[in-house]
């Protein structure tokens, strides 16, 4: 039995059963707008809600990015162990080509989409801010609420790229990384990062830049979700947030204060370069005792914010 054959079944059974009476065929009550939150992954970072969210009665939903979808090609058979290190420096990323515009597009229309249901909280971290931002110069009438999670917010330089050649960024890890890499980004057509390496040494630096705090097997478990590859434009594009836009809509910054990728310092600079642009409305800024990428008790304590912000708290 086909699911329409069941469905005109059970409809038939109910009006033989006399249960359509006029109290049943009075019109159903409107559905519960709930909020979404919209996550933005940052650089490599793949798409997912979040369970504890969803358990509270929020809605949450990723967006798939351009060249991160499960068919684009990330994960290869060099990739897989044992490698093959000599065809991931020259096989061509599906990251080509693509761009910040790519990634915004995208998110518009999860947003459009999420909006019709309700509230929507668009929530990103570290290089997701880019794409944050943009998005409110796109679309601020669909966003209630902006929160960046040591994200980048550009505002009085042009991009991802300039505020890491500031000063405030001198004590940055991401330049110690080169160890990991793959490829030449001229040659692929994007970045690749080795995240599935077995060098010690390589493992010790991401380790130590991404989440250092955390347990092995936490440190381990998120470089198993990293996607090798990412663009190579995106850090490049233009990614400030406009004022009579983006500027408009309330946003939250969660500082990580043990953050070694985004250190504190550059964070603060973004949050007092955003404030100056639209003084009457200031970030709600916020504080967690985590790494670049947070650890259990880090991520924790982020969706107890996320949960308060959508409550109103």
């Amino acid at each position: 039995m086909t699911q329409m054959t069941r469905r005109n079944a059970i409809g038939a059974a109910v009006a033989l059963a006399g249960l359509g009476s006029a109290a049943h065929l009075s019109k159903p009550p409107a559905a519960r707008r709930v909020t979404t939150v919209v996550l933005v992954a940052g650089a490599n970072g793949g798409p997912g809600g979040d369970a504890e969210l969803t358990l509270r009665g929020h809605r949450t939903v990723g967006v798939q990015l351009p060249g991160h979808n499960p068919g684009d090609g990330q994960f290869r058979r060099a990739y897989q162990a044992p490698q093959n290190l000599a065809a991931l420096a020259t096989e061509p990323s599906p990251m080509a080509g693509i761009t910040l515009d790519d990634y915004v597009r995208a998110t518009v229309a999860v947003v459009r989409r999420a909006a019709r249901n309700g509230p929507v909280v668009l929530w990103g971290g570290s290089m997701g801010g880019a794409t944050l931002s943009r998005v409110g110069n796109e679309v601020p009438h669909l966003i209630d609420r902006l929160v960046y999670s040591s994200a980048f917010c550009c505002v009085g330089l042009r991009s991802v790229g300039d505020y890491l050649a500031t000063p405030e960024a001198a004590g940055t890890l991401l330049f110690d990384l080169g160890d990991a890499a793959l490829a030449d980004p001229a040659v692929i057509g994007g970045t690749r990062t080795n995240f599935r390496t077995a060098d010690p040494a390589v493992l010790a630096k991401l380790k130590q830049a991404l989440c250092a705090g955390a347990t092995d097997a936490e440190f381990l478990a998120m470089l198993t979700g990293m996607s090798p590859d990412e663009s190579a434009q995106a850090p490049l594009d233009d990614a400030r947030g406009h004022r009579d836009t983006w500027g408009r809509i309330p946003r939250t910054y969660i500082r990580h204060t043990l953050d070694r990728c985004i250190p504190i310092a550059l964070q603060d600079r973004m949050i007092a370069e955003a404030d100056a642009l639209t003084p009457d409305n200031p970030f709600d800024v916020r504080s967690v005792a985590t790494s670049h990428a947070p650890h259990a008790a880090g991520w924790r304590a982020t969706v107890e914010i996320v949960d308060g912000l959508v409550r109103g708290r």
